[in-house]
């Protein structure tokens, strides 16, 4: 008995009689639909696959079907196609396991025929290797008892300790210092943070271990990488070309390719490559702007919503004392945006600091295999990087170039597939703009201009300010750095199409500045059919903040002081009082910006003690905080559909993090369990008051 699909798919068709003979009684009697009909389903389904009850009775007027039959049709219509969607996935996904199960049984079979490197022939056997590490141990310990006695000997004749092992200042595997600090800052840099040590310029690089012919290699790497940026930075039209689907200028592949030849470094079909370009003029000198770049911890302070980690690993070259020409290090960075279900990418890489003439720099990054191991991360960084220019009044104009390889579709969810693979969610325009933004908050909390900035009359003082605006800068990266969320739990919806149900994630946290103990995170993504602005705005409102805040237990919020630290009036600080009856010793403190990337609102309850320590000036980074928010973000979707009809729509990440257990607490199954229940409820409750406020629960 077969079940007729019709040509395209059609899951029943029109009713025609049973067939007469007697054979055929008692069996039941399948339908088909016409061409004609599965046509106008198939055009109607590509404009609108979820139809509601209205478009379905136009619908079935028009196709000559019951309304349930045009229901049945597209629920079957909509379940094939997400079949057909996995199908492929898996299919690559197949292919990709046998490319590496071949790659593997190759390395077994090369690993049974090793050699010995030096003479060619069979390599040690085991009581050979033995023997020869006894031998090493022996000889170890003979030198190890000569330097204690040539050490005692100095000792006594010298009158102190003396360490022989130390290197000699002219000795080519001694220390190389980075240099003197830097005379081109000026005394206002990215300070939102004190973190000891953070001063690069201090940084030493032990180069013992690194073959000369590696540096020589890294060295010209970096140099090669520079000369590429600069001309990808100065050239325009037709090596940088529109594209169609948005209109930000990419690199044409034919014309680079025959510039710079190189293979991909990943073989898989879902591999891409990913260009941008973007400039802008910010309010920080150019000296100071390639000294905060060089400084892993400003780094990250200068990009809290995109570098959640950071690190120099070596400082090969320290440059030149009062422009940093000649700098070169290698760095660990690790980027993260969004939500958790979006991938986070990891880079070893290279940067170089040139300045191609006065008031002119060039900073050039490119990823190099520095752990000679094959990173697992699925992102390649090709020659990417930025151009200072100095301008009058203490600005300067950055442009940006991002150019990365990357193979990270079947890791993204579908949710997030059309921005993340979109080319544009890391590119140039989120750098720049995140660049525009914190620069644009240093100048606004100078002590000249903030005071006329803040109103409530609660922080007064230049000190208050400064130390409220680094407690929420700190807020603001714990947060994003707690998105990435590894070892999460999922919690999925029974359909992912428009929400990625809930992750959670458990943690000990020993971090400094945030509570110590047992924190639950607990995160959702949804998508919205409204823009990003208005989905903003209604975060933003303080009139409707109870329809959405446990905080606020139903009932209005008081905004008692209100920081600005943007053109934009989205872009704020705010000391929020919450009308708790049983809870009168609680603020909350949030920020909130907006910018062409996207917009986050973040807050925390922060007690009133404690908050009187920050508004009366005091050091703010010894306060514990916890951290939930919002972040949102366009879909990626083309503007318009084929009909022309506007399809946009917006991204929204709900995140909380919740203190369980103290830090003395014994982490229990029953305990977890029972917060991670609590939590995916809390967070669930909150998406559906979410929707229901901006008129959106009909959404699956």
């Amino acid at each position: 008995m077969e079940l007729s699909m019709g040509n395209n798919g059609g899951a029943s068709g029109d009713e025609h009689e049973a067939a007469s003979n007697s054979r055929n009684k008692g069996k039941k009697a399948y339908h088909r639909h016409s061409y004609e009909q599965i046509q106008q389903l198939e055009k109607f389904f590509k404009e609108c696959p979820h139809p509601h009850e209205n478009q379905r009775r136009q619908l079935s007027r028009e196709v000559g079907l019951a309304a349930k039959q045009i229901k049945f049709w597209f629920q079957n219509k909509r379940t094939q196609t997400k079949t057909q969607s996995e199908r492929a996935d898996n299919s690559v996904l197949r292919s990709e396991n046998e490319r590496i199960q071949c790659e593997n049984l190759a390395f077994r079979e090369a690993l049974k025929n090793v050699i010995c490197p030096a003479c060619g022939g069979p390599p040690f056997g085991e009581e050979e290797r033995q023997r020869s590490l006894l031998k090493l141990k022996m000889e170890n310990a003979r030198l190890k008892e000569e330097h204690e006695k040539v050490s005692a000997l100095l000792t006594k004749y010298i009158g102190k300790p003396f360490d022989s092992l130390t290197p000699g200042a002219g000795s080519s595997q001694g220390v190389l210092p980075t240099g003197a600090p830097n005379q081109g800052t000026t005394s206002h840099g990215i300070d939102l943070e004190r973190n000891p040590g953070s001063d690069n310029r201090k940084l030493v690089c032990r180069r013992r271990g690194i073959p000369d012919m590696e540096k020589a290699i890294m060295a010209e790497t970096a140099a090669s990488a520079a000369d590429e940026l600069v001309r990808l930075l100065r050239a325009n039209e037709p090596l940088w070309i529109k594209s169609p689907s948005d209109g930000r200028y990419i690199i044409d592949r034919v014309g680079y390719e025959k510039l710079y030849a190189r293979s991909g470094r990943f073989k898989s079909s879902n591999a891409r490559v990913e260009s941008s370009k973007d400039s802008a003029m910010v309010t920080l000198p150019g000296m100071d702007l390639v000294d905060m770049f060089l400084d892993p911890n400003k780094w990250i302070d200068l990009f809290p919503t995109i570098v959640t980690k950071a690190r120099t690993i070596l400082v090969l070259e320290a440059g030149t004392v009062g422009n940093r020409n000649g700098s070169l290090q290698m760095m660990y960075e690790q980027m993260h945006i969004l939500s958790p279900l979006v991938p986070r990418r990891e880079f070893y890489f290279l940067r170089l600091c040139q300045q191609l003439e006065p008031g002119q720099w060039v900073i050039a990054d490119i990823s190099y295999d520095f752990l000679k191991d094959g990173s697992p991360s699925r992102a390649w960084r090709l020659p990417s990087g930025c151009m200072i220019e100095d301008k009058p009044d203490g600005c300067s104009k950055v442009t940006w170039v991002e150019h990365v390889e990357v193979d990270d579709r079947t890791q993204t969810h579908r949710l997030y597939r059309d921005l993340i693979c979109g080319r544009s969610a890391y590119g140039a325009e989120r750098w720049i703009a995140s660049l525009r933004r914190i620069c644009e908050r240093l100048t606004f909390y100078k002590e000249e201009t903030a005071a006329a900035r803040e109103f409530g009359g609660v922080v007064t003082s230049p000190e208050g300010r400064k130390s409220v605006v680094n407690l929420s800068h700190r807020m603001v990266k714990i947060f994003f750095a707690s998105l990435e969320m590894s070892g999460k739990l999922d919690f999925p919806q029974l359909s992912e199409v428009n929400n990625s149900g809930v992750r959670v994630a458990i943690r000990k946290n020993t971090e400094q500045g945030q509570p110590i103990g047992m924190v639950v995170s607990a995160a959702t993504s949804l998508w919205l059919p409204l823009s990003p602005q208005n989905v903003f705005s209604f975060f933003k409102d303080e009139k409707s903040r109870n329809k959405w805040d446990i905080l606020s237990n139903g009932n209005p919020v008081n905004e008692i002081s209100h920081i600005s630290n943007g053109t934009d009036p989205g872009n704020c600080i705010s000391i929020i009082r919450p009308f708790i009856p049983t809870e009168n010793n609680m603020l909350v403190l949030q920020e909130s910006c907006t910018d062409s990337s996207g917009s986050m609102v973040v807050y925390a309850p922060v007690d009133i003690p404690a908050m009187n320590m920050v508004i009366g000036g005091e050091d703010s980074s010894i306060i514990p905080i916890l951290p939930s928010g919002f972040v949102i973000s366009g879909d990626g979707r083309p503007d318009t559909d084929s009909t022309g009809v506007d399809s946009r729509g917006s991204l929204l990440t709900v995140a909380f993090q919740i203190l369980i257990a103290g830090p003395n607490a014994t982490p229990s199954t029953e305990l977890n369990m029972e917060s991670v229940a609590t939590v995916n409820t809390l967070i669930s409750t909150t998406a559906l008051k979410i929707k229901a406020a901006l008129n959106c629960s009909n959404l699956d």
